[in-house]
């Protein structure tokens, strides 16, 4: 992450330093590709947020697992020590007691008040003697409780730390898809990056950015032979990669649309038309599965520059193809716990 903010900051301030001698258009498009990979920047710090957030999530289930485990603990030792000292205990009445028995056959044939008053310590002391063998007999099932308390907390314990190790290992995973994902895309669509087209990654998920210029004339839904050997590129990929989900979004300005034609009423019309367009110049020839594909409109409530500029409108009129990767796995590991 430190790395790409470095490129970036670097990048910045080679484009603010050479402003003076760029010509507009040039200045535009550098401004841009600073915006797009400052984007690209605050999504990887947003995916590093999430993945650490889930991971402080897990870390502080686990401590709590183990500050219960280390009280049980405790207890497990509290009950041990006590059993100890009633065993002590019983070893001393008992050996009292048969003192008092001896004390008892001696004196038997002697005084009686004294004969029952050692009667009477006698059965005093049989009874303390059942009490503490009572208690000897709670603590004893008061500790295999405890330690079934303990192997349960032990047994949960090791199943969070194997759920944890899968969990990385699945979004590690899913991560490196996205990545080849990505180089593959940028592969095949190398002569239209940076030229009305953007190649960036987000959440996990590959988007295509593609600008008006490069696929419509100005309120128009017709793909022009340029964009259309872009999209046949992309098209290319996506028919070697079948387990890959495509969403095509259709972006526009805040800008009424209006037109004679009475065929569109609205920027929703016009963002919707604009992507079911793309959708069949993907299908068209090739062997894509249109079960992976959605066209969507979102007209202009998803801005990527809110400013009521030329530019900012320009940068707006886009349309995004959002590749996501089959995230079955996951989604089944989440579901299992």
């Amino acid at each position: 992450m430190n790395k790409y903010f470095i490129l970036i900051t670097a990048f910045v301030i080679l484009v603010s330093v050479s402003f003076s001698c760029v010509p507009g258009g040039k200045h535009r498009t550098l401004q841009n590709t600073s915006w797009q990979n400052m984007m690209e920047r605050d999504d990887f710090k947003t995916e590093n947020i999430a993945l650490l957030m889930l991971n402080r999530e897990l870390e502080a289930k686990l401590a709590t697992l183990e500050k219960v485990s280390g009280s049980v603990r405790q207890e497990l030792a509290a009950a041990q020590a006590e059993r100890d000292r009633a065993e002590e205990e019983l070893n001393v009445i008992s050996g009292r007691y048969n003192d008092l028995q001896s004390a008892q056959e001696e004196l038997i044939r002697g005084n009686v008040s004294e004969t029952r008053k050692l009667l009477a310590e006698l059965q005093a002391a049989e009874e303390k003697l059942r009490q503490k063998e009572d208690i000897l007999r709670q603590l004893e099932q008061s500790l295999d409780l405890k330690k079934t308390d303990l192997d349960e907390l032990n047994y949960e314990l090791e199943r969070r730390n194997a759920r944890m190790a899968e969990l990385e290992k699945i979004l590690d995973a899913q991560k490196k898809i996205a990545e080849d994902l990505k180089r593959k895309v940028s592969d095949a669509l190398l002569g239209f990056e940076n030229n009305g087209l953007t190649v960036t990654m987000r959440n996990g998920k590959v988007y295509v950015s593609l600008d008006e210029k490069l696929l419509f004339k100005t309120a128009s839904w017709e793909i022009d032979a340029n964009g259309r050997n872009a999209l046949k590129k992309l098209a290319g990929v996506l028919e070697r990669n079948t387990d890959i989900q495509v969403t095509i979004e259709g972006h526009t300005d805040n800008v009424p649309y209006r037109s004679g034609s009475g065929q569109l009423r609205d920027n929703w019309d016009l963002s919707v038309k604009r992507a079911t367009t793309v959708v069949r110049v993907l299908l068209e020839g090739s062997r894509i599965d249109p079960k992976r594909l959605t066209a969507s409109g979102r007209s202009e409530y998803l801005p990527v520059d809110s400013g009521n500029t030329q530019d900012a409108r320009q940068k707006n009129r886009r349309t995004e193809i959002v590749l996501t990767p089959d995230l079955t796995e996951l989604y089944r590991l989440i579901d299992k716990y």
